[in-house]
């Protein structure tokens, strides 16, 4: 294993009713970096990051955080991980009947066993940090799209992890809503936090991201950083995906 790689997968596949959608897939993700995942639909990249956080449960290969969690070990300790590793989908999957703040306060309580006191000045923290303070007793309904994806952000920060993966995050959102979600994106970047992020959001991958892979058919098709992937693919599959989402 690279000494550099915090996330390192290693031959990994995962197959649904059958149907192979990782294929031997291997992929190194240094510590304070931001790795971009572009590729079709059907690709793999949800089911990559499903897996990164087990959520999903590999057939084989591996997938090793900082050299000593194996996430893909039998009997290994799931909420370990999903303490290191946070997860945000397209979809916000907010608790309607909490508040704002509720929400965000339920895993440090119940999970970390923080105090309520000083999960609430944490959660209130991030808020302000992300421009929310005012929607902290709101319900998730009285939230706009772009609005609810960062509560989502938030929530998932609340946990401390020390990687986050995003998952399509502003597919489901009105474009008048995207920019928002990725200055909040961008912000943790600038933090140094370790990301995984799948997007179609080619420009803001373009800008965002210290390493771009390709998926094609269930691998890592093409990899580099961002000016080599966007500018001078190698790969005719590569530079017939670009071409079509550009």
């Amino acid at each position: 294993m690279s000494l550099s790689a915090f996330i390192e997968i290693d031959s990994v596949w995962k197959s649904f009713d059958n149907h192979p959608v990782l294929r031997g897939l291997s992929l190194t993700v240094p510590a304070h970096s931001a790795t971009v995942l572009i590729g079709a639909s059907g690709s793999g990249k949800s089911t990559l990051l499903r897996c990164i956080n087990a959520l999903e449960t590999v057939d084989a290969g591996s997938i090793v955080i900082d050299q000593e969690l194996d996430v893909t070990a039998f009997k290994t300790d799931l909420d370990a991980v999903r303490r290191r590793i946070g997860i945000v989908f397209q979809s916000y999957n907010l608790f309607p009947h909490m508040k704002v703040l509720e929400n965000i306060t339920l895993g440090p309580t119940r999970v970390l066993h923080k105090s309520k006191k000083e999960s609430e000045a944490a959660a209130m923290e991030l808020l302000t940090r992300f421009g929310l303070q005012a929607k902290a007793l709101d319900y998730p309904d009285r939230l706009s799209g772009g609005q609810a994806q960062r509560v989502a952000i938030v929530r998932a920060l609340a946990m401390e992890p020390e990687i986050m993966l995003f998952d399509e995050i502003t597919s489901a959102l009105d474009p008048m809503l995207v920019g928002e979600v990725l200055d909040s994106v961008r912000e943790l970047r600038e933090g140094g936090l370790t990301m995984v992020m799948a997007t179609h959001e080619m420009s803001f991958a373009k800008e965002i991201a210290d390493q771009v892979c390709f998926l094609n058919e269930g691998i890592v098709w093409e990899a580099g950083s961002a000016t080599e992937v966007f500018d001078s693919p190698a790969r005719p599959e590569t530079q017939e995906f670009l071409q079509r989402v550009n």
